[in-house]
């Protein structure tokens, strides 16, 4: 089992609790669906063997082959509008009928559209764009783009960063699972620890711009002297590691100081996650290039964007993002009336409401629960890590991987992230009853699991 110290990295199928469920789960509706999953698809760690099968989704709900009705809080995070959502669903369908594709060297209105609309919402001159079919892809173009900018093929990112799980992502992403015996990687990918307050590696993460971890950053990119590019994810959203309020101010100068272009990975927290619709504005910086991605498609088409700096535009004799459905009007079309959704439905407002709503709840949490180590956020994403000791900070792995299948019994979704970190990410539509539900439950199950476990008496 792919793990770090007792710390998995994410959700693994590899589990006695998930082959448990599995087995509960296969004598049910779900059962011949799973067992021909199981036959025709590739084994994976994060994926087949799948816990159940999926007939219906539509707004927070999913639907499973039985029949039951789960709250999702964890969505792929391309559920910003939720699932289906009406407006994206009939844009597309419009869509379908005109033109469902269009063909290399020729664009069309859909796209044109959409690349302006981004470069109108995105601060400063980012305003120009590539789309891909997948954010992973995105990763792959911004690094190429670099390269083709700088002159420069070395890249700086950090441990446990998490960029999609083609070679040249794992290459300057940081997890384990997917680099751990897929090497040789790409050459001159440094790597250095990452900002956490609570596991800050250096253990000097305190004091008003005082970060062992940002001053290790700028110590490599001086030393090396030929860093091209430097990407970061905004915010950590595995485990929600969100950077103190004067990190990325070091990062930006650290950068401009030493020729190094700044690439910001937004995929999962991009678009409203966070309280504005670029998670960097938090930050009051601008990088040279931000990566979009799950969301941006309304979960019903994949789609992601690369939005980079005018200057940035190279590569007109090169090709670094070419991809078949590069310029697809489907995607587009959804694309457009998800920005549609966020403006005109205030989800951007709801997000900060709905999630100080979850925050006043979750925070008191430390001192209700001895198992609760931590509870972060930002906008309306959390993360409550779990621990059997606060002093130790030791991880409650297997506490956590059971409240999470308590919580799934009771009809509640989302995932476990580094083995102890219940990271809550809901769809941004989510009325404040059905809010309040979804934490009963949440609630209900944590002080299930620590009776159990005898944290309670």
């Amino acid at each position: 089992m792919p793990v770090i110290g007792d710390r998995s990295e994410g959700d693994l199928n590899l589990t006695p609790f998930a082959r448990a469920w599995r087995a509960r789960t296969k004598t049910g509706a779900a059962g011949p669906i799973l067992r021909e999953d199981e036959r025709y698809f590739v084994h994976q760690a994060l994926s087949t063997p799948c816990l159940n099968a999926i007939q219906a989704c539509s707004g927070i709900y999913l639907e499973t082959a039985d029949g039951r009705k789960i709250i999702d809080f964890h969505g792929n995070n391309v559920h910003q509008v939720g699932f289906g959502h009406p407006r994206v669903v009939e844009a597309v369908k419009a869509q379908l009928e005109i033109l469902p594709f269009c063909t290399r060297r020729f664009t069309n209105v859909k796209v044109v559209e959409l690349a302006k609309k981004l470069a109108d919402l995105a601060p400063g001159d980012l305003n120009k764009v590539l789309l891909a079919p997948a954010a992973t892809l995105a990763v792959s173009t911004a690094l190429k783009l670099a390269r083709a900018a700088t002159g420069r093929y070395k890249t700086l990112s950090v441990w446990d960063s998490f960029h999609g799980a083609s070679l040249d992502a794992i290459t300057v992403g940081g997890q384990a699972l997917f680099r751990r015996g897929m090497g040789p990687l790409l050459p001159g990918a440094e790597h250095v620890p990452p900002v956490d307050p609570y596991h800050c590696p250096l253990k000097e993460c305190s004091g008003e711009g005082s970060c062992a971890c940002a001053g290790y950053l700028e110590y490599v990119l001086a030393k090396d002297g030929e860093i091209g590019a430097v990407i970061l994810e905004t915010v950590r959203n595995t485990d929600v590691v969100i950077p103190p309020p004067w990190y990325y101010q070091r990062v930006r100068e650290a950068c401009d100081q030493h020729g190094a272009l700044l690439i910001l990975d937004e995929t999962a927290v991009g678009l409203g996650r966070t309280g504005r619709m670029f998670a960097f504005e938090h930050w009051g910086i601008v990088p040279d290039m931000v990566i979009l991605g799950k969301g941006l498609g309304g979960g019903v088409f994949p789609l992601a964007a690369l939005v980079v700096r005018e200057g940035l535009d190279v590569a007109g004799e090169g090709a670094v993002g070419h991809y078949t459905h590069e310029k697809t009007p489907l995607g587009a079309a959804a694309a457009l009336a998800v920005m549609e959704v966020i403006k005109e439905e205030g989800l951007l407002e709801r997000a900060v409401a709905l999630g100080r709503r979850m925050g006043r709840r979750l925070k008191n949490w430390p001192r209700q629960y001895s198992l609760v180590g931590d509870v972060r956020g930002i906008g309306f994403l959390y993360g409550v890590e779990l621990v059997k000791d606060r002093r130790t900070k030791e991880p409650a792995t297997s506490e956590a991987e059971a409240v999470m299948y308590r919580c799934l019994e009771k009809g509640l979704n989302f995932k476990v992230s580094r083995g102890n970190v219940l990271t809550l990410s809901p769809p941004l539509i989510i009325g404040e009853e059905e809010l309040d539900r979804a934490l009963d439950i949440l609630e209900e199950s944590l002080q299930e699991v620590m009776v159990e476990y005898g944290y309670l008496r």
